[in-house]
C-alpha cells in the first residue's frame, strides 16, 4: 500500500468510531430529556439532511482540496457539534451540524483511495476501509451506550476529544495531486456540475447498477438498525446498553464478508454478488421466528456476512466508475446523495411506522421483502440490459 494510507486508516477510524458512539450518547442524551419515541430514528434523519442538500457542492470542495485537509476540516466541524450538545443545544439539532461535517467527510474518505492507489488495489483498500468502520460500528455503540448511560454529557464531551484526535492524524495525510479541480465556483455552475456528474453515473451501466444497490443498501442498513433495537427491546427483552451487542455481531459479519469479498471477488466480477443481497432480504424476514439471544446473534451475523460480500466489490466498482468518467470527489457525492436519499426514505417510513404503533415483526417482513423483492429487480434488470449490449 503506499505511503499515508495506513495514516489515513487510523483518522477513519477514529472519525468513524466517534460517529457511531455519538448516535448513540444523542440516544441516551433523548431518553434523559423524555423526547417521544419517534426522535429516536428522527435523529439520524436530522444527520443525513446534510448529504443531500450539501451534495452539489461537496463533491467539488473534496476535489479542489487535498483530501486530508477536507478530513480535517470536516473532523473540526463534528467537533463544534458535540461543542454545540454540550453547551445545551437540543440534540436533533447539535447532530445535524455533525452531520455537515460528516456529509464533508464522506467525498473525501472514499475518494482519496484512487488518487492514492493503483485499480488492482482498490478492493484490498476497501476491504480495509470497510473493516475499520465495522469495527468502528462494532465498538462504537457500544463506547457511546456505556460512557453516555450515567451522563450523556459526559459521553458527547468524550467523543468530542476523539473528534480532536482524528483531525490531529487527518493533518499528517500525504497530499495528492488534486484530481478534476472544479474550473468555477459560482452556485449555478456547481448545480449544473453535479447534475452533470449524477446522469453520467446513472447512464453508466455498471455505474447505474451500483449505484442502485448501494443506495438500497446503506437505506436498509440505517434503519435496520433501529429496528434491532426496537426487535431487542421488545421481543428479547433487552435494554439499549444489551442491544447494542447484537447490532456489533451484524457488523462483525460484514467485515468477515468484506474479507470474503476482497479474497475471491474481482473488481470486473462485482455485479455476479447481487444473489446474496436477495439472500439477505430472506434472512431479515426469518427474524420474526427467533425469540432467544443465542439465535439472534446467529442471523444477524448472517445477514452481515451477505451485507459485506455484496457491499464491497459494488462500492469499489462505483468507485473505479466515477473515479474514470467524473472525478473521485464528484463521484462520491453523487454516490452519497442517492445513498442518503435511500436512508431518509426508507427511515421516515419506519419512523411513520413507529408513530403509528405498529407491531415491530410486522415491519420486519415489510422490510424484508421489500430488501429481496428490489435486489431481485435490479439484478434482472441489469442482466436484461447486458443482454441487450451482447446482441
Amino acid at each position: 500500500m503506499a505511503r499515508g494510507f495506513y495514516t489515513f486508516l487510523i483518522a477513519q477510524f477514529l472519525s468513524a468510531i466517534a460517529d457511531n458512539a455519538l448516535l448513540f450518547a444523542c440516544i441516551a442524551l433523548l431518553s434523559t430529556l423524555n423526547a417521544p419515541e419517534w426522535h429516536v430514528p428522527f435523529l439520524k434523519e436530522t444527520f443525513v439532511v446534510s448529504y443531500i442538500i450539501l451534495a452539489p457542492f461537496v463533491g467539488s470542495f473534496a476535489d479542489a482540496l487535498p483530501k486530508g485537509r477536507v478530513m480535517f476540516i470536516s473532523n473540526g466541524i463534528k467537533f463544534f457539534g458535540c461543542v454545540l450538545a454540550l453547551l445545551g443545544v437540543p440534540p436533533l439539532y447539535a447532530y445535524a451540524i455533525v452531520g455537515i461535517g460528516a456529509a464533508a467527510y464522506s467525498p473525501a474518505k472514499y475518494g482519496i483511495l484512487t488518487e492514492m492507489l493503483p485499480s488492482n488495489q482498490l478492493i484490498k483498500a476497501n476491504a480495509w476501509v470497510e473493516g475499520t468502520t465495522v469495527s468502528a460500528i462494532i465498538l462504537g455503540p457500544v463506547l457511546g451506550s456505556t460512557i453516555a448511560a450515567d451522563n450523556p454529557y459526559f459521553g458527547i464531551a468524550i467523543i468530542a476529544v476523539v473528534y480532536l484526535l482524528a483531525a490531529f492524524f487527518n493533518h499528517f495525510i500525504p497530499k495528492v495531486p488534486i484530481d478534476h479541480k472544479v474550473a468555477q465556483r459560482s452556485l449555478t455552475f456547481l448545480i449544473r456540475d453535479f447534475w452533470h456528474a449524477f446522469t453520467t453515473l446513472w447512464k453508466d451501466t455498471q455505474g447505474q447498477v451500483a449505484l442502485a444497490v448501494t443506495t438500497l443498501f446503506w437505506g436498509a442498513g440505517a434503519t435496520l438498525q433501529f429496528v434491532i433495537l426496537q426487535w431487542a427491546k421488545e421481543v428479547l427483552g433487552m435494554d439499549q446498553q444489551a442491544a447494542t451487542v447484537l447490532i456489533a455481531i451484524l457488523a462483525i459479519g460484514i467485515a468477515v464478508g468484506s474479507v470474503g469479498a476482497s479474497m475471491f471477488v474481482k473488481l470486473e466480477e462485482a455485479v455476479k454478488v447481487l444473489p446474496s443481497g436477495i439472500l439477505m432480504g430472506f434472512l431479515v424476514v426469518s427474524m420474526i421466528f427467533v425469540d432467544t439471544r443465542e439465535v439472534a446473534a446467529v442471523v444477524l451475523f448472517c445477514i452481515g456476512v451477505l451485507a459485506g460480500y455484496f457491499l464491497v466489490p459494488l462500492n469499489s466498482l462505483l468507485q473505479h466508475r466515477g473515479h474514470i468518467l467524473l472525478g473521485a470527489g464528484h463521484s462520491i457525492a453523487v454516490q452519497n446523495f442517492n445513498e442518503n436519499i435511500g436512508i431518509l426514505l426508507l427511515l421516515g417510513i419506519y419512523t411513520f411506522m413507529v408513530h403509528q404503533n405498529l407491531p415491530i415483526n410486522f415491519i420486519i417482513i415489510i422490510f424484508g421483502i421489500f430488501v429481496s423483492v428490489s435486489m431481485a429487480v435490479i439484478y434482472q434488470l441489469y442482466l436484461k440490459h447486458t443482454r441487450a449490449n451482447a446482441a
